[in-house]
Parts: structure tokens; C-alpha cells; sequence
């Protein structure tokens, strides 16, 4: 991740260098305060206390200086590399296919790019400014505790070998957890995003307590693995503590015993070397917390390295150019599976053609395959064998955007966004103007509930679009694939909250102002498909039958069971 920060170099560079003259600062003051107490205080010159005493708050203000600009450059550094990371994992979670999210959760791609980031991003910014000052700290404090007795350096120095092994022991010991802690977080998110998508869901059922159980599991097994983690790091301080205050002791001691045997030591050299002492060990404390900083946030990089590592699965091919035909679908002898599953194929043997301005319709049961096969054409995944192909090219063969730019897809759950409707709708076409914008309302039979809205096209929307019907969310999205003005336009079930009188009316609309789009249109409802130019029956993953819709009621068992379950009785609407 270090390429995130070269462009930054510069406030790399600079943080550092201020932080370097903040330290110097620090080390200056217990050598002027040695001054102050030998020669100012004892020494009873009162001059000399307040000259020393103007330096000190100089030069406090010069490291005040330094260590704001130090502050400022290492945030520019850190948030500046967390905010290009954040967007290219962003980037790159968009560009994964659905075979990949389907393996990554939702909750975990989340707290992936804000938590994960974030560590990684503290990580940056406790490099360029709290590791560099607590590095020179010990070294400058070493050197200037050396300058007031060697035997106090020495001392410092029989202390640091127990200070490392307990910060290696405590940290070896924490390591593994903080990727435990991370993936405890993603499950947390997973409750959270499942229960505010679903929240309808929940209140319809009752099922808040059975719910709050759930996030209260993800939540305890969060805060177990936390309280581990935090309990393991609290001894830490108190054992380096130890150290410290028996450093403090000796130097106490030394010190005493000196100035009772004669020798130069001084009450000032003492204090001076008291607080070195406690600079460096305090420093070495809270290099410790850095090293945790460290390895909490090489279990997130990790974590973000996973995401971002992750190979192109569907790869682009080479082709951009214009075709012969417009709207042309071809699948031969097409047979898929799912990635990681069982390996048995959901789709088996498809073969059919769709000439350009066709409308083919596909009905069957439930779990038969339908929406899988036409999720083959814009490539949301790769047959398993056999060809697909759109305007005589192997969709493979298509640079993704090219082949994608060619076809509209409206889903049976209708994906609206939090602003106006105007905009969600406009997100088939960025350039549309006004006038083409209501036009593909109008043909999606949306119009009339727009305008009769407060705000009318402006009229914002909900998030996940909770404030309108199921019915005016197809609408919305169905004006959006048809302002798009591709080749090919696909309806997975997208009419299914319309009622017959609506679809119908959309249909015809369609039909008069879309006739050169090739239409394919999944339907569970006889009555939705019956005016198709085609009609596929897919049954258990393969064609059962092709035809129209009286050719179909001849031949197929299938179909003609559908029907009569759907229509004989009440009659054909």
C-alpha cells in the first residue's frame, strides 16, 4: 500500500522533520531545568532562574510550533491515503462479479472499507508522527541521560530487555485476536444491513425480539473477543510500569549514594535525569500502543489486500466495434453452473435465437433456471459452456461496457436510490432532457402517479424507495431502462406488481414506440406473455417448449397446465 503514499511524499517528509524538532524541544527542557535548580536555585541567582526560565518558554513555543505543522503535514499524509485507498477498494468492490459477492458478505465489504480503512489509515498517520518521536525520544533521551551520568544511561539500559519481552509477549499473545475482532464486526454489519433492508419484513412478522437476539449474539461475541483482547493489553502497562518506577529507584539511589561519596553529582542532575528516564520509558510505553496500532492494522490490510487481490474473473475482450445487426441474441448449446456449488448444471443444452425487434417471452416454475439465463447476456456470469451471443459476437468477446451499453435490464425487485425521482430515473441516460425523460414514463405507465405527486418529477424518494408501491417502483425502474434506448431490453419478472389492465397498456406502448427493441420478457402470468412473438418453457433447466402462444396450448403439457391453473377458471383477462 506504500504506492497510496508516494504521491504524498512531500508531508511524509515534512511531518517528520517538525516532529524531530518538537522532540528536540523536550530533550532541551530537564538540562535548562538542571540549571535552574543548581545554579539558580542553590546558587540563589535569581537572574539566572529567569533567563533559563524565558529560553524554556521559547523554545516550548518553537516545539508548540513545530508539533502543530508536524500535526497538520501527517494528517494531510494519512487522510489523503485513506481517502485514494477507500476509493479504489470502493472501485474495485464495484468492478467484482456476483459469483465474488456472493462469496463476500455485504456486512464484510463494508467494514472492510470504513473500519479496515480507518485502521490502515491510523496506522499512516501514527508512523509519520508518533513512531518517529517516540524513535527520537529514546535515542536523544539515551544521549542526553548519558551527558548527566553513565551510570544512569546504564540503567536505562538493564531496563529496556524486560520492557521488550513483555511488549513481544503481550503483542504475540493479541495478534491473532484483532482478526477475529475484525471479522466479529463484519457480522455485525451483516444483522445490521439484513434488519434495516428488511425492517418491513420484520415488523410484519413480529420477529423484532427474535431479531434483537440475533444482533444481541453478534454483539456479545464482539465484545467478548474485545474484552480478550483489551484484557490481555491491560497488563502490559502495569508490568512496564514496574520497570519504570524500579528504574526510578536506582537512579534514586545511585544518585544518593554519589552525592554521599563525594562525588559531582548534583540535585539538579538528578531530577534532569528523572525525567529522561521517564521520557524514554513512557516513550517505550507508548511505542508499545503503536505496535499494537501496527498489528491491528496489518490484520485489516490484510483484509483489504484479500479484496483487492481478487483476480478478474470475467475478463474483457478486445471488441468495440459496430455489428451488422441490432438486437440479435443467439444461444448455443449453452449449459451454466454456479461457482462453488454442487457442480450440477442449473442450465442444460439452451438453444434459441432472437432476431432483432422479436419480443421472446419465458415462463416456468419457480427455481427453473429463467433469471440465470438471461443474466448470461449482459454477462453477469459466463456459461459454463456453449456460446452466447448478441449482434453475431461471443458476449466474452465484448468489452463488458460495450456489450452492457447494448442492453436495459429491469430486475423484479426494483432498486431505487434517496433522491428525485427525476434523477432515478435519468440514471438510464445522464443526458436526457426533460421532455425524454417524461416521454419513458409515459411508456412505462408512470406519468400519471408522478404528476399527481407533490413535487411531481422532484418529488424525492425514500431510501431503498419504501415511500412508494411495489408497483410504482417498477414503473420508475422500467422508465429508466426505457430512456436508456438500448438494443435489447429485459424484464425479469419486472411487471409482476402491475396490474393486467397497466401491463397490458405498457406493452402496447412499447410495441408502438420501441419496435426495433428486441424484447425478452420473464413472466409468471399467462396473461403477461401471451402477445409475445415466442414463448420459451423452461422446465428443470432445459427448453422444454418453443412457440407461440396457440402453438404452445397444442403441444405442451407444461404450458397448457399453466394456463388452465391461471385462467380457465376466472377466464382470460
Amino acid at each position: 500500500m506504500l504506492k497510496y503514499l508516494k504521491k504524498y511524499w512531500f508531508f511524509c517528509l515534512l511531518a517528520p522533520l517538525f516532529m524531530v524538532g518538537e522532540v528536540t524541544m523536550d530533550l532541551l527542557q530537564p538540562d535548562l531545568m538542571r540549571d535552574i535548580v543548581d545554579n539558580g536555585v542553590i546558587g540563589k541567582d535569581v537572574g539566572l532562574v529567569l533567563e533559563i526560565g524565558v529560553k524554556m518558554i521559547v523554545l516550548v513555543l518553537i516545539g508548540g510550533l513545530c508539533g502543530m505543522l508536524c500535526g497538520v503535514f501527517a494528517n494531510l499524509a494519512a487522510q489523503r491515503f485513506g481517502n485514494d485507498l477507500r476509493k479504489d477498494l470502493f472501485s474495485r468492490i464495484m468492478g467484482l462479479s456476483f459469483q465474488q459477492t456472493d462469496k463476500i458478505s455485504t456486512g464484510s465489504l463494508v467494514t472492510r472499507l470504513t473500519n479496515d480503512v480507518t485502521q490502515v489509515q491510523n496506522m499512516v498517520m501514527m508512523t509519520v508522527r508518533g513512531f518517529v518521536r517516540n524513535t527520537v525520544m529514546f535515542v536523544g533521551g539515551i544521549f542526553m541521560l548519558y551527558t548527566q551520568s553513565p551510570k544512569f544511561a546504564l540503567i536505562a539500559g538493564c531496563g529496556l530487555p524486560f520492557v521488550a519481552v513483555f511488549v513481544v509477549f503481550f503483542l504475540k499473545k493479541s495478534a491473532p485476536m484483532f482478526s477475529v475482532v475484525q471479522k466479529k464486526l463484519d457480522g455485525i454489519n451483516n444483522v445490521m444491513q439484513e434488519d434495516v433492508a428488511g425492517a418491513r419484513v420484520v415488523k410484519a412478522y413480529v420477529k423484532e425480539e427474535h431479531e434483537l437476539k440475533r444482533f444481541d449474539k453478534a454483539n456479545d461475541e464482539l465484545c467478548t473477543v474485545n474484552l480478550k483482547v483489551q484484557t490481555l493489553l491491560a497488563f502490559m502497562g502495569p508490568c512496564m510500569n514496574i520497570v519504570l518506577n524500579i528504574c526510578v529507584i536506582l537512579v534514586i539511589l545511585v544518585g544518593g549514594f554519589t552525592v554521599k561519596a563525594g562525588g559531582d553529582m548534583t540535585p539538579g542532575r538528578i531530577m534532569a535525569a528523572l525525567t529522561y528516564l521517564a521520557q524514554i520509558l513512557h516513550g517505550i510505553m507508548f511505542m508499545a500502543n503503536i505496535f499494537q496500532t501496527f498489528t491491528r492494522a496489518k490484520a485489516s490490510a490484510d483484509r483489504i489486500k484479500e479484496v483487492m487481490a481478487c483476480p478478474e474473473v470475467l475478463l474483457d475482450g478486445g471488441f468495440f466495434g459496430e455489428t451488422e445487426t441490432k438486437g440479435k441474441i443467439e444461444f448455443k448449446d449453452v449449459c451454466f453452473a454456479y461457482p462453488n456449488a454442487s457442480g450440477e448444471n442449473v442450465l442444460e443444452n439452451i438453444s434459441f435465437t432472437v432476431e432483432p425487434g422479436e419480443t421472446l417471452a419465458i415462463i416456468g416454475s419457480t427455481g427453473c433456471g429463467k433469471s440465470t439465463l438471461v443474466n448470461l447476456i449482459p454477462r453477469f456470469y459466463d456459461a459454463t459452456s456453449g456460446e452466447v451471443l448478441v449482434d453475431g459476437i461471443n458476449v466474452k468477446d465484448y468489452h463488458k461496457t460495450e456489450l452492457r451499453n447494448k442492453i436495459a435490464i429491469v430486475l423484479q425487485k426494483a432498486e431505487l436510490y434517496s433522491r428525485p425521482i427525476e434523477a432515478n430515473i435519468r440514471w438510464g441516460n445522464d443526458k436526457a432532457s426533460p421532455i425524454e425523460i417524461k416521454k419513458a414514463a409515459e411508456i412505462a405507465q408512470a406519468d400519471d402517479f408522478i404528476c399527481a405527486t407533490e413535487y411531481g418529477y422532484y418529488t424525492m424518494v425514500s431510501e431503498g424507495g419504501h415511500s412508494l408501491s411495489g408497483g410504482q417502483k417498477q414503473r420508475i425502474s422500467i422508465s429508466r431502462a426505457v430512456l436508456k434506448n438500448c438494443e435489447i431490453l429485459i424484464f425479469d419478472d419486472s411487471t409482476s406488481a402491475l396490474d393486467l389492465k397497466t401491463e397490458a397498456q405498457l406493452y402496447k406502448a412499447l410495441n408502438e414506440h420501441c419496435p426495433d427493441v428486441t424484447k425478452i420478457v420473464i413472466a409468471q402470468r399467462i396473461a403477461s406473455i401471451k402477445g409475445a412473438d415466442r414463448i420459451a418453457v423452461i422446465d428443470k433447466g432445459r427448453i422444454a417448449a418453443f412457440g407461440t402462444h396457440k402453438e404452445l396450448i397444442k403441444t405442451s403439457d407444461i404450458y397448457r397446465d399453466i394456463y388452465n391453473s391461471q385462467l380457465k377458471e376466472g377466464g382470460e383477462a
